[in-house]
This record gives structure tokens, sequence and C-alpha cells, in this order.
């Protein structure tokens, strides 16, 4: 081990090729495998770019046989040498850098390692319990690194794809008040006013409305959202969705330009090809022609074909309310801040359960891969459909006062969707669940192994917010 200065790396460990024989290279990275053949032994070098082959001479007098013996699987180590093309019989052609190795004159020992918990050179399978413990570990495994290159260059392509049709990223605030959206917030308790909470947003919904109202006109965001409910496959207590409004569309614009943006981002991100316009159908054809309202319009061949295209459409004019018979009482199928179907209005009161909305959401292979809706903008109509749903004016103007407000004041008619990240990059990826493709996820209990969250807080931190503990006995 030494604690000199990192040496000057030349080249990743995927660059070298035969344009670099008969020059130096230093590289940098961990011990992948090795193999000794006698007083030869070849070391793979792993980086995030790749595989070089690096061969020590444990009698060159230039280099400690001690020193190379001594090196183990994920050891990270700086290694100078001579770059030289191998014998075309020893080639390798499953890698970029396969025609050549680097004739090792120097080592230095950056950082010894444990021996892993499990292999990091093979694609063995793991319990959830050991993968998330060490999630760093798992990590460095090529694949892992790939699927979250592939979640930068997909963002990165969205981005652009947005600025190139004029809409402005804004970020809108992580603690905000509770306004159920359907599921149950994470509360965070606030020192400075004990007994009050702030929320983590369920979707930044009422802030991108109030952009709206603000003339910001096209706006998007890739937001992190929190929902505390039950986990599956394609869902984590904390997310990623492409989010996005706009003022002064219809239906017909924005399907339009969610079309392009993700054909476009999708075939610049990773070659992939979709046919548009995407088929519409209406909630009440999908359900009669499909049995659902999240239709898998593939083939039984094309499912059975892994790379067929992971096929899209549109679902239309979903009921705006659903009856909830425990409770007895109506419930927004989306949010209550869909607009009715234009042609339903007169039935608000009278059957609800009849109303469409304007909602729409975007299938893929059967699968939600967004939703969105024109929103209402009109004080008058908003109340209407909180009436509906059994909220008493106060109730109203106690939890969505600022909106009503805020409408007041010549809010633009608007709508937008919300895209979940997660789940189209792990159809891009070929992934049964999003955890595949988020970097530090948690288990189907929302804890994280690795940092053993949730935990215990310290006794005086709960003092400062004026918070106690009961026992579940006590609640009883």
């Amino acid at each position: 081990m030494t604690t000199a200065r990192l040496p000057q790396r030349t080249q990743t460990c995927g660059e070298l090729t035969v344009a670099h024989v008969g020059q130096q290279a230093t590289l940098v990275g961990w011990v992948h495998r090795r193999r000794d053949h006698g007083t030869l032994c070849f070391i793979d070098l792993r980086d995030r770019a790749g595989l070089t082959q690096v061969v020590f001479n444990t009698q060159a007098p230039a280099l400690s046989a001690e020193m190379v013996k001594s090196l183990r699987a994920e050891f990270l180590i700086a290694v100078s040498g001579d770059v030289k093309q191998r014998p075309p019989a020893m080639a390798n052609p499953k890698l970029a850098t396969g025609q050549v190795e680097v004739s090792a004159t120097a080592l230095q020992i950056l950082t010894a390692s444990d021996t892993p918990p499990f292999p990091i050179d093979e694609e063995t399978e793991l319990s959830e319990e050991v993968r998330l413990t060490y999630r760093y570990l798992e990590l460095r495994r090529p694949a892992n690194f790939e699927r979250l290159r592939l979640r930068h260059r997909l963002i990165k392509a969205l981005r652009d794809q947005l600025d190139a049709h004029g809409f402005l990223e804004v970020e809108t605030p992580m603690l905000t008040r509770s306004t159920p959206e359907g599921a149950r917030d994470y509360l965070v308790p606030s020192r400075l006013t004990p007994g009050k909470f702030f929320a983590l947003p369920q979707s930044p919904q009422l802030f991108k409305q109030l952009l709206m109202v603000a003339g910001i006109e096209r706006y998007f965001q890739i937001a992190r959202c929190f929902r505390d409910e039950d986990l599956r496959s394609d869902r984590q207590p904390e997310f990623t969705q492409l989010d996005l409004e706009m003022s002064f569309l219809e239906e017909d614009d924005l399907f339009r330009l969610m079309e392009q943006v993700l054909t476009a981002a999708l075939k610049t991100s990773c070659g992939l090809t979709m046919a548009t316009p995407f088929p519409r159908l209406t909630h009440r054809e999908s359900q009669e022609q499909y049995g659902t309202d999240k239709p898998d319009l593939r083939t039984d061949a094309e499912r059975r074909a892994p790379s067929a295209a992971l096929h899209c459409c549109w679902v239309t004019e979903f009921p705006l309310l659903k009856y909830n018979a425990e409770a007895k009482r109506w419930e927004a199928e989306h949010h209550p801040f869909t607009a009715p179907h234009p042609e339903d209005m007169d039935l608000l009161e009278r059957e609800p359960g009849r109303v469409r909305s304007r909602a729409f959401d975007l299938v893929v292979n059967g699968i939600e891969l967004g939703s969105g809706s024109i929103r209402i903008h009109e004080p008058a109509l908003q109340q209407r459909v909180f009436r509906v749903l059994g909220m008493s004016d106060a109730d109203t103007e106690r939890r969505f006062g600022f909106l009503l407000k805020a409408f007041t004041f010549g809010a633009p008619p608007h709508g937008g969707l919300a895209l979940g990240v997660d789940r189209l990059i792990a159809l891009v990826a070929g992934r049964e669940s999003i955890r595949d493709v988020i970097a530090f996820p948690k288990t189907q209990r929302a804890a994280c192994p690795l940092t053993g969250a949730p935990a215990a807080v310290d006794p005086q931190q709960l003092h400062e917010l004026q918070l106690r503990l009961i026992t579940t006995a006590s609640c009883t």
C-alpha cells in the first residue's frame, strides 16, 4: 500500500486499441479477474468504461513480485506499461480492448479490498437483502452501470427535446402542505411551528397549475415524488416523473407533442424507433375490446420476442368519478383538478357516475407509463367538483383556497402529463422491476438495508419537534 499521489491516468480501461500499440499507458481500475500462469500473472482491470488485460511478469526487476501476488478481486490499482498487440489466437473479440494488452512496468496499490460478499465478475442471482445492503458493490457490475448510463442518456434526451419545444424547467417545493391525492403523504414535522407538518409531494400537481397561472405556458421538471403506499415491482416510495404542463392546448396538441418528444428521445438515447401517431382508444372502447384500461396491443408473437417494440396507445375519456361504497361518497378517478368532458357538464350533480373526464393515460405494452388531463381552470367549476366530492365550502377553502384564489386572476386553460421515468427506463432496459434502474432503491417494505433507514432518532430531536412516540397498545 502506498500514500503516494495518484498517477496521471492516460486512458480508461475501455479505450486502448491497436492504434495505441507501442505507446506507454497508465490505467487505474479495480481488479476484475486474476489468472496466474507461472511467472506471468494476467489481470483484467476494470473501470466504468470497460476492461483491459494487464500482464505482470513477476520476475521483472521493476515489479515487486510480492505486491503482484497480493492482488485480489476489487483491489484498486494503478498500472503503467507498454501497450502491446495480443497474438491473433489470444485476442478477445467480445471486448473493445480485446486486441491489445498492457505489459506492466509499474504497479501501485491504491486501496486494498476485503473479499466481496458476492463475485462482481459474475451475474449471479442475489437476494434482495444482499443486493441492496451492498448496492455500491452491485453497481460495479457492468450491466448495472449500463442501466444508470441509459437512465442518464434518456433523461438528457428528454430534457433536450423539451427545451427545443420551448419548455422551461422549473423546480417546485419539496416541503409543501398535505393535500392527499390518492395515496398517503409522507409527513415532515415543523420545528418552528410545533404541531404542524409539511408533506413531501406526491406530485407537483398544484404548483405546476400555479405556474400556468403565472404565465410560464410551458413547464417541465424531472420531479422527485413521494407516496406512502404498498409497494410492488413498479412502485417505490420515492420515484421520478417527467412532469409537464402547457397552457392554451387541447388533448390533440399534447398527444402530438408527447409523441414527438418521446420518439425523438428514445431514438437519440438508445436507438429505439416507434411508429406515430399512437392509436387512441376511449376508456369504454378499451374495456370492451381488451377488458382493461391498460391494453396491450402486441400480438402473441410479439409478446414472446423480447426485442419487439417494449406498442403505445392513448386511453382517453376516463370516468371523472368513482363511487366509494364503503365511505358512501364519490371520489376522483384521477384527481379532483381534472376537467369534466364538456358534453357531460350537466350530469355533474345529478348523475356523477356518467360524467366522462378529459383525463388520459399513455399505455405501453399493457403498462401505464403516464397519466394526464386537461385541468379545471375556472374557480366556479372547481368548486362544483369539490362539492360533488363531498367537500364543504369551508373544507375547500382550508385545503385549496390558495388555488381557487389564483384562478380568479385570469387563469389560462391548461393541461399536462406526468410520465413515469423509472417505468420507462425499465421498459427500455427490459427489466421487470423499476428497482433495477434506480441507483439506491428501497425494499418492498420501503426500507433501505444499506443505511438502515427508516431508523429511530435521538430523543432530543423528538423533544425539539415537541413529538412523543406512543405504543400500539396506547392507540387502542
